[in-house]
């Protein structure tokens, strides 16, 4: 196994395999609390099971060699235990003693007994967010959801939390709410579609799954179908708008399987959240969790869904044994997420995305070199004694990318998706490595083809900084029309009178990317005044327009700028627009005024970074 040096586990001596949960939800005191039932196969000579905890109340530590359901919390006996000194982000390790071997394992393989832990979160648990009413859409529940990726499981349930560990689990959830509409809870497997009165709901989880794919929501949700085996949960006051944008999500299904195989979680739905949640998407297995930032009115944005179920293949199925490995997920993810849209919606819509994302690329990268972090520009990541949400940047996400496509027109189309299906399905269920990887890649296609080794580079794009000469670059025909435009309007012609019509959410955002740092008050009141840009719905196109106009200290916007903070929290478009207010005098305070009202909002994933950026000191 990969050392995982996120985890104080020590699977390789005692792993987790299976997980029961038995969990009561309690509002009031903003707890999780009950018991974590492990089955655990130890090693011959193995004497204690190490789990990864943050901020957790352990109560008791008993042992069994039954299951819970089969008389083995009735036989069950007291473990000794110990908690580690806790250090930042990682948390503390519990060692428990495990009893002495009861009868040898014939061939001298792991014998298997169950750990029962009986505990508590912190009502300030990381992982978790409780929102008070009117921070739902619905305005009168209290809603709930887990955010576990990248180390956060630890913080809501004791664990081996590390991507190198798979487990199955199950999970009774009694629910302890307010007076009001019953509440329905869901998690990463088998869902209801609708509430129970008694709020006790039952799950169950037959595939393996890591820690961090963990996930619970709860809240006064609804359900819609759409399609064979896939459906969109979301507030009663949102369902409408999120069945309409995800109209698609069956094709996309459809369109995944005919690539790479078929989908083996059995269904995909998808839940849309309240505004606070730190990301686009999280692809929790059979349930990915997704931002309201993305329902446009216009299914623009679904990329991020086609997103989230590549990630049902590169990620749930096959994940990165390490977090120093993380480009296995993301980068694989954003070239099945091309290989997807391309099918549904046409090449020339997802030139226009691969264009965007090279963008956020060089941005990335020229941003890293300057600040001194080029081995962070890496695709092989080295995060040892550091929190690995640092390694979760366009270099995973886009160079990853950029590297598959580079074979892909090295070895050509055809010959590439046999290798990348016979990657998923060698390598189902498993956790792989970098290493892993290139020896797959080695053995199944460069073997006797000296040339293309030669010419993919492959030492540079793994462990050489930013992008290597072979990078793939596409070009646009629609973002094309785009920089015609703001050529245009900087050349004096009038900003009503320029060819925007029908264009696209990329193409807004490329039109907007064009503002030269020349750009006057003037011009930018202009454009504001004739495409209503501070007033826009789409996520996406405000965040492309508020960037130039901190940059240029456009104030007709700062209203704009100071809801957009304050009503949503996904990460993506925080850090970007405080570190630009971050940059100058002025920016600073108003920085620093927007968040001291905005900072309780947000999930933790994006508080941590953005109390860092400002140096918040609460």
């Amino acid at each position: 196994m990969a050392r995982d040096s996120h985890s104080f586990s020590r699977p390789e001596e005692a792993r987790v395999q299976r997980l029961e949960l038995d969990l009561a939800v309690d509002f009031a005191t903003k707890t999780l609390a009950g018991r974590a039932s492990l089955e655990v196969a130890r090693q011959p000579g193995a004497t204690q099971l190490v789990l990864d905890t943050r901020d957790l109340s352990i109560a008791r530590v008993t042992t069994s060699r039954a299951a819970p359901n089969a008389g083995g919390l009735a036989a069950a006996q007291p473990a000794r235990f110990t908690l580690s000194p806790a250090q930042p982000d990682f948390g503390a390790a519990l060692t428990l003693d495990l009893p002495p071997v009861a009868v040898a394992v014939a061939g001298g393989g792991a014998e298997v007994l169950w750990v029962h832990i009986d505990y508590a979160t912190s009502p300030a648990a990381a992982a978790v967010q409780w929102l008070a009413p009117e921070q739902t859409a619905g305005g009168k529940s209290p809603f709930l959801f887990t955010q576990s990726q990248a180390i956060l499981a630890r913080t809501w349930i004791p664990c081996q939390d590390s991507p190198a560990v798979r487990m199955t689990y199950s999970a009774r959830i009694a629910l302890k709410a307010p007076p009001g509409p019953p509440l329905l809870a869901l998690m990463s497997a088998s869902n209801p579609q609708v509430a129970r009165a008694d709020g006790v709901y039952e799950f169950d989880m037959p595939q393996p799954i890591p820690s961090y794919l963990m996930a619970l929501a709860v809240g006064d949700l609804a359900f819609a179908s759409l399609g064979r085996n896939c459906g969109v949960y979301a507030e009663r006051p949102v369902i409408a708008r999120a069945s309409a944008e995800f109209v698609d999500l069956d094709s996309m299904i459809g369109a995944a399987e005919k690539l790479y195989g078929p989908y083996r979680f059995g269904r995909y739905d998808v839940l849309v959240l309240p505004p606070s949640f730190p990301f686009g998407g999280m692809e929790n297995p059979r349930l990915t969790f997704a931002t309201p930032t993305i329902l446009a009115g216009d299914r623009s944005l679904v990329s991020l869904v086609a997103h989230e179920l590549a990630h049902s293949w590169s990620g749930n199925l096959v994940t990165n044994a390490t977090w120093n490995d993380f480009w296995l997920n993301e980068g694989f993810t954003v070239y099945f997420e091309h290989r997807i849209m391309e099918a549904l919606f046409g090449e020339e819509f997802d030139e226009a995305l691969a264009v965007l994302g090279l963008q956020d690329l060089e941005k990335s990268v020229a941003e890293m070199t300057a600040a001194g972090q080029r081995k962070d520009t890496h695709l092989r990541l080295a995060l040892e004694g550091r929190n690995p949400d640092d390694g979760m940047t366009d270099i995973a996400y886009e160079k990853g990318a950029r590297f598959l496509q580079a074979i892909e027109e090295t070895v050509g189309r055809e010959r590439f998706d046999r290798f990348l299906r016979a990657w998923f399905d060698g390598n189902a269920f498993t956790s792989r490595t970098t290493d892993d990887f290139l020896a797959f890649l080695d053995r199944e296609l460069l073997t006797g083809q000296p040339e293309w080794k030669r010419a993919l580079q492959i030492p540079a794009w793994v462990d050489g900084p930013g992008l290597p000469s072979n990078c793939p670059r596409a070009t646009s025909t629609a973002l094309a029309r785009a920089t015609t435009a703001m050529e245009r309007f900087l050349a004096g012609t009038p900003a009503r009178s320029l060819d925007v019509a029908g264009f696209t959410t990329q193409q807004w955002q490329h039109f907007l990317r064009q503002l030269p740092a020349s750009a006057t008050h003037a011009q930018l009141a202009e454009l504001d005044a004739a495409f209503a840009l501070s007033q826009r719905g789409n996520s996406e196109v405000l965040f492309a327009w508020l960037l130039p106009c901190i940059t240029h200290r456009y104030e007709p916007a700062f209203a704009a700028l100071d809801h957009f903070l304050t009503s949503q929290g996904r990460r993506k478009f925080l850090k970007p627009l405080y570190q630009e207010l971050m940059k100058s005098d002025w920016g600073k305070p108003l920085a620093q005024s927007i968040y001291a009202k905005a900072r309780a909002s947000y999930h933790a994933v994006s508080r941590d970074t953005i109390d860092e950026l400002l140096k918040w000191r609460p």
